[in-house]
């Protein structure tokens, strides 16, 4: 398969710019799904982040190396700065390349008899593109939704799916990683703040849910969402300040 590369957006930490590289995936984007999510999330980086459709994605995968492991569940939650729409939710279980380890299983509780007539990721894409077509999305760690997905679909129809997110795991790092004090308590001994999900929700008083499920965690992450911008921005915080 031919691998599609274009630049991503080149910027500082702080103001990435997205919207150059999405218009031209509208173009250049051969799968018809691909066009189809590129010409509905043309995101404007001045947009007040209360003008935004949003959708919170989490997957389940079989460990942590895009290039050695897989996909195993997709969760999605469309939600938005004033409500989350729990009804809209969608959940897929997909079949890995590969079979499925003990110590995967026993993290993600996904088992074999559950993936035995899973639809491979290929089976279920437009249905998914579609689904994420039109919303910004939100991640609790990047480097796992962003990273996986685009290798999955690379390896499925040999084009890139690379995508703007906001990633509640960063904005909680740039709180309480990448302070001045942060920096000089873990000079001094400290021990750096947690920003995994269920700690990061622990302080905005938000509650515990069980983890590990595609759908719950990516309630967890639009709750998350929206507790940040209510303590530490505002609903016309420019897309550009918190995306990535």
């Amino acid at each position: 398969m031919i691998l599609m590369r274009r630049s991503l957006p080149k910027a500082s930490s702080k103001r990435p710019d997205w919207l150059p590289y999405l218009t031209a995936r509208v173009d250049d984007a051969r799968h018809a799904g691909l066009q189809r999510y590129y010409s509905r999330s043309l995101f404007a980086p001045e947009t007040p982040i209360a003008n935004i459709p949003m959708v919170a994605l989490d997957m389940e995968t079989t460990g942590l190396d895009e290039r050695r492991h897989a996909i195993v569940s997709i969760g999605l939650v469309p939600f938005d700065m004033q409500r989350i729409r729990l009804a809209e939710r969608r959940y897929w279980v997909v079949k890995p390349p590969r079979p499925l380890n003990r110590d995967s299983v026993t993290f993600h509780h996904i088992t074999h008899s559950e993936i035995a007539d899973a639809p491979d990721l290929r089976e279920i894409l437009d249905e998914l593109l579609d689904a994420l077509a039109g919303r910004l999305i939100v991640v609790h760690y990047r480097n796992i939704e962003r990273h996986f997905l685009n290798t999955a679909v690379n390896a499925r129809i040999g084009e890139e799916f690379k995508f703007p997110v906001i990633d509640t795991m960063e904005l909680e790092a740039r709180l309480h990683r990448r302070t001045y004090l942060s920096r000089l308590k873990r000079r001094l001994g400290g021990k750096p703040v947690s920003i995994r999900l269920h700690n990061s929700r622990g302080r905005y008083g938000l509650p515990a849910y069980q983890s590990h499920h595609a759908v719950i965690d990516s309630l967890a992450t639009a709750e998350l969402l929206q507790a940040q911008v209510a303590r530490h921005y505002s609903l016309e915080t420019p897309l550009a300040d918190i995306w990535i």
